[in-house]
């Protein structure tokens, strides 16, 4: 099979100008983490039937593979045109011509979301609290409330002791209800940086009238300063916003440049047909298996900001995001405005006809091709906790030296 090429200066003009551009690394994420483009997205070839249907909905949106002299490139496309996908090209010399180029690559998964997590500290100077502040507080049985945003999983396998699962877009919805005396100081975190510095942000952009602090370094600080992590929790925060929430969190969204779009906006998005779209319902999961607006695929909020390029690989694409209460869709859109995505939000349709399903959920990976997270599961080296802080503080001039992020912060 014959594939066009492009070179790693049509790809970099596509992401300056906000083109559409799904730049696919066809390796296993293990080989993936050791280091790609900002914006390429992991795809390993054997997984494209699996995956392409759900993260490539538009069959001609512009498709560039590469890999780093594996020889899977030419495997990969005859795997997508057999799906029906037309507009698939090469990078010529793959990841050897981009590092060749003096191009930025950037290892681990996620990154570029991870990367924006920095940005946002460095920009707005999120405040937190060390291991040994936040140990010193629930020692001295502070007023304080523990807010743990990672997905639930996560925080019942391994959670700072007497802390309560509030995923990250559910902050400002339950916040209220978490921490109902404003003299309360809220503690938000996460298993390192990323989702605590967002969540910690997304309560002082909303005007939380709590004083609110992440615990620099998450459950990986907690660990390299010796403090002892629970295991088997099982709180959940209950929804109760604090006063102003939702009417803030849309002022958020606004700020971002988010817009708010009804029923026939969104047919018209659904219609053009030369622009891919993203339809994502950020609620949680019971309320999503409940009943959900159709085509709407099931990404809470707090995940689809921490891991982007899995969700919507098509960088330039469109994305509406829905939730019945707005508050989540709100928040998460603002985030990934910031981003440098072209968001909306959706209002109403709840009162409609809803379909009822569980979420979609694609296979797990081989875990022999998985890349291990320095931040998950209870037995990880210290020296790969600390190598992966180490690497996300050098974020921020990474950024710099790749130039095509695109990101701002309000």
């Amino acid at each position: 099979m014959k594939l066009s090429t492009v070179t790693p200066a049509d790809i970099r003009r596509a992401l300056l100008l906000r083109e559409e551009i799904a730049l696919l690394d066809l390796r296993h994420e293990a080989a993936f983490a050791t280091g790609h483009p900002l914006f390429a997205a992991n795809m390993a070839v054997d997984r494209i039937a699996i995956e392409a249907a759900v993260r490539l909905p538009r069959k001609d949106a512009p498709i560039v593979l590469f890999d780093d002299d594996e020889g899977l490139v030419a495997s990969g496309a005859e795997r997508l045109a057999a799906l029906g996908y037309s507009n698939v090209r090469a990078l010529d010399g793959g990841l050897k011509a981009w590092r060749s180029a003096g191009h930025e690559v950037f290892e681990d998964v996620n990154s570029y979301s991870k990367a924006f997590g920095e940005l946002v500290e460095s920009r707005r100077h999120t405040p937190s609290f060390s291991a040994d502040e936040v140990a010193k507080l629930i020692a001295e049985k502070a007023n304080i409330a523990i807010l743990d945003v990672r997905r639930f999983d996560e925080y019942a396998t391994m959670n700072i002791p007497g802390s309560v699962s509030v995923p990250g877009a559910e902050l400002v919805l339950r916040a209220g209800q978490a921490a109902p005396d404003p003299d309360t100081t809220i503690i938000v975190n996460c298993a390192g940086r990323t989702r605590s510095i967002i969540g910690t942000q997304s309560l002082i952009n909303a005007g939380v009238p709590n004083k609110v602090r992440a615990l620099r370094n998450g459950t990986i600080g907690w660990t390299l300063a010796r403090h002892t992590l629970a295991h088997g929790a099982d709180r959940h925060g209950a929804i109760g916003s604090f006063e102003g929430g939702p009417a803030n969190a849309r002022d958020v969204a606004y700020r971002a440049g988010v817009r708010h779009i009804g029923a026939n906006e969104m047919s018209a998005m659904v219609a053009e047909t030369s622009r891919t779209l993203y339809r994502f319902d950020v609620r949680d999961v019971e309320e999503y298996a409940a009943g959900y607006l159709p085509g709407f695929r099931h990404y809470p909020g707090g995940q689809l900001v921490q891991e982007t390029d899995m969700a919507a690989p098509v960088r330039g694409a469109r994305i509406v995001l829905t939730d019945d209460k707005g508050v989540r869709a709100d928040m998460t859109a603002s985030w990934l405005a910031q981003m440098g995505w072209e968001v909306y939000v959706l209002e109403g349709g709840y009162a409609g006809t809803l379909e009822v399903s569980p979420p979609l959920v694609l296979p797990k990976p081989d875990p022999a091709h998985r890349y291990r997270r320095p931040y998950e599961g209870t037995d990880i080296a210290e020296r790969a906790m600390q190598a992966y802080l180490d690497w996300e503080y050098g974020l921020v001039d990474q950024l710099r030296r790749d130039g095509t992020h695109g990101f701002y912060v309000i």
